[in-house]
């Protein structure tokens, strides 16, 4: 078993798997590694998969809970309507850009249900910085920027949410609804990292230090 599979066992199929007769979006398919083990548990629980792609991945199964739509995973109001009913679970795996993950967060959020989840893969920049073993600048700056604008986000809407996250592998976000409010819109968190009484701690740390 490979990180990604270890990483969706481990955080996020055992919480999906509670769930009866679930209604399941998935923004990614690919080789259809998570879509496959979500048609296992819609046959378990009686549920229906809805998988988007921009490539033509109709041939990963035949199976009668599963629809795939090749289109963008922003192409709301398409995707809406062929799914036409609220869902209980959204998988995010398309692009991992900050600024993207915001957009389908915000356009997919209303049709969630209240206590249904939102998993985000991709959120965590560790295991490709220069020093490791996948080094990678493209990853290391979009996995840490899409975390920053998570928790910017859930700081705008920590009475909406709550949001919890898994460091293994490229790591995933996890975001259970609370209530059927709408998002707020955020602001960028302004931490006093920089601030002149930080900045005086820090000197003050070093000066007992030496």
């Amino acid at each position: 078993m490979d990180d990604f599979d270890y990483k969706l066992d481990h955080s996020l199929f055992p919480l999906v798997r509670k769930i009866i007769k679930p209604k399941i979006l998935e923004l990614g398919v690919q080789k259809g590694r998570s879509t496959k083990k979500f048609l296992e548990i819609c046959e378990r629980n009686e549920g229906k998969l809805f998988s988007i792609d921009i490539d033509d991945c109709s041939n990963i199964s035949e199976d009668k809970s599963w629809v795939f739509l090749k289109t963008r995973d922003d192409n709301f109001e398409f995707i809406k309507s062929k799914i036409k009913e609220k869902i209980d679970v959204l998988f995010i795996d398309t692009i991992h850009e900050a600024k993207h993950v915001e957009k389908l967060l915000y356009g997919y959020y209303p049709i969630l249900k209240k206590n249904g989840y939102i998993f985000i893969d991709d959120i965590s920049h560790l295991p490709y910085l220069k020093t490791k073993k996948r080094n990678n600048f493209y990853c290391e700056i979009n996995n840490k920027e899409t975390f920053e604008i998570l928790l910017s986000i859930y700081s705008a809407n920590t009475d909406n949410f709550d949001l919890s996250f898994s460091f293994i592998s490229s790591g995933l976000a996890i975001i259970e609804k609370k209530n059927d409010n709408e998002l707020s819109n955020h602001n960028k968190i302004h931490s006093r990292d920089l601030s002149s009484k930080n900045i005086l701690r820090k000197l003050w740390r070093k000066v007992k230090k030496d």
